[in-house]
């Protein structure tokens, strides 16, 4: 059995790590290979709920036989409470590729804490820019039609998604009106903290008021939003990172990708900062039939503003608590005076 060893490239790890012979013999067991080198490997940017690293592979034998470039998911060192574990992502990864949504191919879960430290999955590395601020200032005045369309196709594949769907039994399907259901969570989170926060109340309550109360139940990416998918001068690539997927109404989808706080540098773009929304609304029609009422649309943006708001101050606790001390997550929970101000002019406050 061959050792591995790594290739020192241009901004990539060179030093060997302790656990690559077991990395290098799961991935050889599970391609059917006869030997695997690992050229190397890459700490991807972005992921701030979980890690990522690009593997540079040569393969000798089996299906897989060659140069490969895969990545490597696995837990960050603390996670928000909404999100799945790497075992239950890999899962709905699985179903989605199934459905012809556009993702990385799954490879291979590994239960193994001693392989890598910790539960991790491989999938197919995918070609393309997730840079949210870069996506969006390199629209043009009237954004990119095609990736704009594109985005909504692909998106009404995945809610064509129905439950049940045994693969996916640890999904609970809500048994209450999913805002309603929603709100309560949010509402339990912020009675916990010490501080209060009167607007994100009054949020709270309009929407309560206002909650649809009935819907179609289907499956939901819930990050779906410029940042979280792989463009290039093709269109879209891949959606990414799937770790807050859940059943629930469409529209919460529809909202996140269209709300104010993830249009980046381009408010005058309301689909996600980089097309129009008529361009992403007729790639969704194209695969969903339903009409998206623009009513139901501006509700879920303010959902969405008001769930971004919670997991920023949830970001800012997992700096705050030194369970990881990051910047990023710091600087986070700073947009909240921002996510206040769109959620008071969302629903016809006047701000202070």
């Amino acid at each position: 059995m061959s050792s591995s060893r790594t290739i020192s490239l241009a901004g990539e790890t060179s030093a060997a790590d302790s656990n690559d012979q077991r990395l290098v013999d799961f991935i050889r067991e599970h391609a059917l290979a006869k030997r695997v080198l690992i050229q190397a490997r890459k700490r991807l940017s972005g992921g701030a709920i979980q890690e990522n690293w690009r593997l540079d592979l040569l393969i000798e034998g089996g299906p897989w036989a060659g140069a490969q470039r895969w990545v490597l998911r696995s837990d960050a060192l603390s996670a928000l409470p909404a999100s799945l574990n790497r075992e239950q992502e890999f899962a709905v990864l699985q179903v989605v590729y199934q459905a012809g949504v556009k993702v990385p191919r799954p490879l291979w879960l590994c239960r193994d804490v001693s392989v890598h430290g910790r539960i991790f999955f491989l999938m197919e590395y995918m070609p393309g820019i997730s840079a949210g601020r870069l996506l969006s200032a390199g629209a043009g005045p009237q954004g990119r039609a095609q990736l704009a369309s594109q985005l909504g196709a692909n998106l009404a594949r995945l809610h064509q998604v129905r439950p049940p769907c045994k693969a996916l039994d640890f999904l609970t399907v809500p048994d209450i009106p999913p805002a309603l259901a929603a709100i309560a969570v949010y509402r339990q989170y912020l009675d916990t903290l010490s501080d209060t926060y009167p607007v994100l109340e009054w949020g709270l309550r309009w929407c309560e008021l206002n909650a649809p109360r009935n819907g179609t139940i289907c499956l939901l990416h819930r990050d779906y939003r410029t940042g979280n998918y792989l463009a290039s001068d093709l269109g879209l690539e891949a959606m990414l990172d799937w770790e807050f997927t859940g059943w629930g109404d469409p529209y919460e989808d529809l909202g996140w990708f269209t709300a104010p706080c993830w249009r980046f540098t381009r408010p005058d773009l309301d689909a996600g900062g980089v097309g129009q929304l008529d361009d992403f609304l007729r790639g969704y029609r194209e695969v969903s039939s339903p009409r998206v009422e623009l009513d139901q649309l501006h509700y879920w943006q303010v959902m969405a503003t008001l769930r971004w708001a919670v997991i920023a101050l949830q970001q800012g606790q997992r700096h705050l608590s030194g369970e990881e001390p990051s910047l990023e997550l710091a600087l986070t929970a700073r947009l909240l005076p921002e996510l206040e101000l769109d959620i008071l002019k969302m629903t016809g406050a006047e701000a202070p």
